[in-house]
């Protein structure tokens, strides 16, 4: 099985990306899904974070709102850092289990979608890098359509994340994501056709 680590800065197009690549017939796991799974109400990395932040992060149901927490370690490094020791141990666990399964199940690509692949040491769980590029005034047009947020909010969320320059010394393969669909269609259709070569 070859698994692939898809990368990139937040609103650069990870998710459009292994769109297309489960359509070419990958299988995904989303760090982010792994992330929603890790703090269900009552666990241990729930009891965690709530002692770590407060009960100011807890939504009306008792889970935590991502939203509320998102706000409060975006504009601090050093919450940050706190949250991601309790988060990321975790996460890489789970991630890895699945792997595991997968392989075991003669899955032939496998694409772990993560954020925080590089930040997070998790390149040892797959066998290339795949990093997406977009441009900031793209990427700060993206969310504030999609996720309504305001250009201060953008900015605590970009510069907390690793500079590109970084991703790019991980990389086996860099999508561009600068131009429209049809033309990301087309460079991550021949990735994966130069990906599907190697493995045959």
């Amino acid at each position: 099985m070859k698994v692939i680590g898809l990368t990139g800065g937040i609103g650069s197009g990870k998710s459009t990306v292994a769109q297309l690549l489960v359509e070419l017939g990958a299988v995904v796991i989303d760090a982010d899904e792994l992330g929603h799974e890790v703090f269900p109400r009552g666990t241990e990395t729930w009891r965690e974070v709530l002692a770590t932040f407060g009960r100011q992060i807890l939504a009306p149901s008792g889970e935590i709102d991502r939203t509320k927490l998102g706000g409060i370690v975006f504009d601090n490094p050093s919450a940050l850092f706190k949250l991601n020791r309790i988060m990321h141990p975790r996460m890489y666990e789970m991630a890895k289990a699945r792997i595991d399964e997968y392989r075991r199940r003669r899955v032939a690509v496998l694409v772990l979608e993560a954020t925080l692949l590089i930040e997070a040491k998790w390149t040892s769980l797959v066998d290339e890098v795949w990093v997406i590029i977009t441009p900031e005034p793209k990427v700060f047009e993206r969310l504030q359509k999609q996720r309504g947020l305001v250009r201060k909010e953008i900015l605590a969320r970009l510069r907390s994340q690793l500079p590109i320059e970084e991703r790019l010394k991980h990389a086996n393969v860099v999508i561009d994501n600068e131009d429209g669909f049809d033309e990301l269609k087309a460079r991550v259709t021949e990735s994966w056709t130069s990906l599907a070569s190697s493995i045959k």
